[in-house]
């Protein structure tokens, strides 16, 4: 029988503590890592209690969320376990909120993770995939991403949960003298993966449905076209995804050969945005003699703000896109 979150918490209140799950998702790291640092360096709870299921306090979860900001520094785990056991514990009322019950943070509360990388005002997942991401946890990251995808849908958990820990580790980067470069690649690339793990198999193509999506020659950033092929996917949308900085030829070949009903083109920067690709690749036709088409292009992403064509729609997010997708290519 499903228990309700509210019985949950009541039933963890009962139990004196938080079980290691509950810390885990809390903190944004894997169990096993939680229960790898109570075997090696001595984090676990200090008081015991019966059953099999050990419970974790206010000081208890205390102490392993200064664990956590100080890995996110790049300290290593065993100094920081170290210091999370000597130095002095937070006080008791930030020793209650966290351990308190998630939630998404108050309008006007500014979030801070290890290493000042400023979140915002976001969901509470955001920050546990922003420390797992700057602890370079792999583990903890494909786990919490994958439970965002699952848990909200790909367009949800991109707009509220991805988008918004990958602007915040880009804008750490940025003003910080090309530090965190390795963090955002981390993050990128397991995004990546999770993504492709949730996407369920590419529908079969029939012609005229289909969609391609390809980034315009000299742009790489791949990752924004990745989410809307995932969204796609789930929709039951036949997708046919080319990546980064197609060539001209290949991707007049590809429409020709394929016969989409849609082309999404991906710029990131106004420099790789081409008003005249847009526009040769809106006038390919395809199909036999008497009954030609054309493919409605879509002109994707922040490189082709002032560079819009006329007459081909440009959707300003992933949950617009997916729509407009599905209005010329219903699944």
């Amino acid at each position: 029988m499903e228990v309700s979150r509210d019985d949950g918490d009541e039933d963890t209140r009962r139990g004196g503590g938080l079980t290691t799950g509950e810390v885990a998702r809390r903190l944004g790291v894997a169990p096993t890592t939680i229960r790898t640092w109570d075997r090696r360096y001595g984090l676990g709870p200090d008081a015991h209690t019966g059953g099999r299921h050990r419970r974790w306090t206010a000081a208890d979860v205390a102490r392993l969320e200064h664990m956590c900001a100080l890995t996110a520094t790049g300290l290593p785990p065993a100094e920081a376990a170290r210091l999370a056991r000597s130095e002095r514990p937070l006080d008791p009322e930030r020793a209650r909120r966290s351990a308190a019950p998630p939630s998404r943070s108050p309008v006007g509360e500014r979030g801070r993770l290890g290493g000042g990388l400023r979140m915002g005002d976001v969901r509470q997942e955001c920050k546990g995939v922003a420390r797992a991401a700057l602890r370079l946890d792999a583990v903890a990251l494909d786990e919490l991403l994958v439970a965002a995808i699952e848990e909200h849908g790909l367009v949800a958990a991109w707009t509220e949960v991805i988008m918004p820990t990958l602007q915040a580790v880009g804008r750490k980067w940025e003003s910080s003298g090309e530090r965190y470069v390795e963090v955002e690649h981390f993050l990128s690339w397991h995004v990546s993966g999770a993504m492709r793990r949730c996407a369920p198999p590419v529908a079969a193509d029939r012609s005229g449905v289909g969609v391609v999506l390809a980034c315009v020659p000299g742009e790489n950033h791949t990752l924004a076209l990745e989410a809307l092929a995932a969204a796609l996917a789930e929709r039951g949308v036949p997708v046919r995804m080319f990546g980064g900085a197609l060539p001209v030829e290949s991707l007049v070949a590809a429409v020709r050969r394929t016969g989409p009903a849609a082309v999404g083109l991906w710029a990131q920067s106004r420099t790789t945005a081409s008003r005249p690709l847009a526009q040769h690749v809106a006038g390919i036709e395809w199909g036999v003699r008497g009954a030609r088409r054309k493919p409605v292009v879509l002109t994707l992403g922040p490189g082709w703000a002032g560079q819009s064509v006329s007459g081909l729609p440009r959707p300003p997010g992933l949950a617009e896109a997916v729509q407009a997708v599905e209005s010329i290519a219903p699944g």
